[in-house]
């Protein structure tokens, strides 16, 4: 897997359109979209609930390998960034 540098891109579609994500975002264009249109309170969820989020994505990329409802490579590449979510990285 290629490093990405702190300024390239992804482009992803939702509904609306086409945006540029941060190439090293583990969120997609949805949560780029909130990050555009939401800035004004500067709040964050609380770092137990991103912990939360973190193990309940790596368990159900785990259940879903075992099911082989995802394939290996992406179901891996899920539960690492989801460790690396709950691990506060």
């Amino acid at each position: 897997m290629a490093t990405a540098s702190v300024n390239s891109t992804r482009q992803e579609k939702d509904s609306i359109g086409f945006k540029e994500v941060p190439a090293n975002a583990y969120y997609g264009v949805q949560t780029a979209r909130a990050v555009d249109n939401y800035p004004i309170s500067g709040m964050r969820a609380h770092p137990t609930l991103i912990r939360a989020i973190g193990l309940v994505k790596q368990a159900a990329a785990e259940a879903n390998k075992v099911l082989q409802l995802v394939d290996e490579p992406r179901a891996n590449a899920i539960i690492k960034a989801a460790q690396e979510v709950a691990e506060g990285k």
